[in-house]
């Protein structure tokens, strides 16, 4: 089979930002502290990472598109779903019903840091940014 010229990739770009969130319970709000992250290698996710007491932070990663439309509507099945919430932050579920974990931030906060990743990779340009060849090469054995 011939190969074709393949374009090189961008160069890689990161981005992080802290981030204070509050984890929702039935009685009170509890300050978390989280950095929010985007990698161009991996260019439709943000990662949210979760720094809890004396654990290693816990991860997930959330697709940037939806967090910008979560901020004007409810979106999301299955383990994430996102909505406005009344009070001008963004509110997130994260994890299967009944074991979720309800988590508040400021929409402006996140909706500034998924602005500033389109800067980085333009929406329409992601493919550009994905490295293929691992996947490539092992449909070829």
């Amino acid at each position: 089979m011939p190969q074709h010229p393949v374009a090189p990739l961008p160069a890689p770009r990161v981005l992080t930002r802290p981030i204070a969130m509050e984890l929702l319970t039935a009685d009170t709000a509890v300050r978390i502290d989280a950095t929010v992250g985007y990698d161009s290698r991996d260019p439709h996710a943000l990662s949210i990472a979760f720094h809890l007491l004396g654990e290693d932070p816990v991860v997930w990663r959330v697709d940037r598109q939806m967090i910008l439309t979560g901020s004007l509507q409810p979106i999301g099945d299955g383990d994430v779903r996102i909505r406005p919430a009344s009070d001008g932050g963004l509110l997130l579920r994260l994890g299967p019903t009944g074991q979720h974990a309800a988590v508040r931030c400021e929409q402006e906060a996140i909706g500034r840091f998924v602005r500033d990743t389109f800067a980085l990779v333009p929406q329409g340009t992601e493919e550009r940014h994905l490295d293929w060849g691992p996947l490539l090469a092992s449909l070829r054995r």
